[in-house]
């Protein structure tokens, strides 16, 4: 119960801290709010015990810092094509495999490849491997490819 109760008073500080306004009537309401997510969400019944090792703190970190490598080169990357007189762009689809063991290590790898400029993961079939549209075909099946194994082995680490 105290679990419980500790995470409705944190969501309703949340809610008070985000509409700055301490009327009875929007404290009542951060309060029926919060309620209704800790119903929806029954904390309770969940395990509470921290997932990650130490590897999967470190690889989360390596995670993010590799997407935030790949959004900026992926950027650029975008911007000389676009910004180029001739376009020499030569789109397709890629099939990129994967073999990552559960659907939320899937789910990540493919928002990680639809947020990078200029690649969008259009269909995952029931093996996991994701049809993505990319915008020069000319090496990234190669590069999404090693990306991919990469993305694999470190949400490996993060989601067990």
């Amino acid at each position: 119960m105290t679990v419980t109760l500790r995470g409705l008073l944190l969501l309703v500080a949340v809610y008070l801290a985000l509409t700055a306004n301490l009327q009875p009537s929007n404290i009542v309401l951060g309060l029926l709010l919060a309620a209704g997510i800790m119903l929806l969400l029954r904390p309770e019944s969940r395990d509470q015990s921290w997932p990650l090792s130490l590897s999967g703190i470190m690889a989360l970190l390596r995670y993010i810092l590799v997407l935030v490598y790949d959004l900026v080169v992926s950027g650029i990357e975008v911007a000389r094509l676009v910004l180029n007189p001739d376009l020499p762009l030569k789109q397709g689809t890629i099939a990129i495999p994967t073999t990552c063991s559960t659907e939320a290590s899937q789910a990540l790898s493919a928002h990680a490849i639809t947020l990078t400029p200029g690649e969008l993961v259009v269909e995952m079939d029931e093996l996991g491997t994701m049809y993505t549209h990319v915008l020069d075909t000319s090496h990234a099946e190669e590069d999404a490819i090693q990306a991919q194994e990469m993305r694999d082995q470190m949400l490996g680490k993060i989601t067990p």
